[in-house]
């Protein structure tokens, strides 16, 4: 059945998974390996692969970064799906995103993903990108916000040891997104779908994030 009506469009807010993609620096690269493979000669092609679990767009779990945190099959499937607001803010770079810098745009769902364009290559590092502060953190939160996202690798800044934003976001149980593009993507009104593998222990899972407009016109 299909439940997508033929006006809906679809925007793939995922980054092609492959050897060349970035991964932060020190973090396991990712690696396909063929144990068969038609190409060769096998009746059938079966790999396996090596990754960290932060690749491409992703969400972290709060045993990530809290050690009270719960890790990921145990996360409440509701954040990751339903409407979302893409809005985009212009900073300088190795910046963090505060109040004023969403000039007045009202918050109008409660999951929300920040467009930066500070990252716009997912297959080559640079570490000036673009996150979040803790203040817009308790922001959004006072809004109802439950999940918040944006085009970049991390919500903190690359050299952020105490992971300021991220401790925010624990505090109110919110959930993150990471390494999304949407360079293709109008700021607006759209339905997420971006639902993490239930691995047990995990502390993140890649995604397939994809928003539509027009889901339900």
């Amino acid at each position: 059945m299909n439940l997508l009506n033929r006006n809906c469009q679809i925007y793939d807010i995922s980054p092609v998974i492959s050897s060349e993609i970035a991964v932060f620096p020190g973090d396991t690269r990712f690696e396909e390996h063929f144990s068969m493979d038609m190409q060769h000669g096998d009746h059938l092609t079966l790999s396996s692969i090596t990754t960290t679990v932060h690749l491409g767009a992703h969400t972290d779990a709060p045993s990530h970064y809290h050690r009270e945190g719960h890790s990921l099959e145990k996360r409440n499937l509701n954040h990751y799906l339903g409407p979302v607001q893409v809005i985009e803010v212009q900073v300088p770079r190795a910046s963090r995103i505060k109040i004023a810098d969403l000039k007045g745009q009202e918050i109008k769902t409660q999951r929300v993903l920040f467009k930066t364009g500070s990252f716009p290559n997912p297959n080559q590092w640079n570490d000036d990108f673009v996150a979040l502060s803790p203040e817009l953190i308790e922001e959004l939160a006072r809004l109802k916000v439950i999940l918040v996202g944006i085009d970049t690798p991390s919500v903190d800044p690359c050299d952020d040891k105490i992971l300021s934003s991220h401790q925010a976001i624990y505090k109110h149980d919110m959930a993150i997104l990471e390494g999304i593009t949407l360079q293709a993507v109008p700021a607006g009104l759209y339905d997420l779908i971006a639902l993490p593998l239930p691995i047990k222990g995990a502390d993140a899972s890649p995604v397939r994030a994809i928003l539509l407009k027009g889901l339900s016109s």
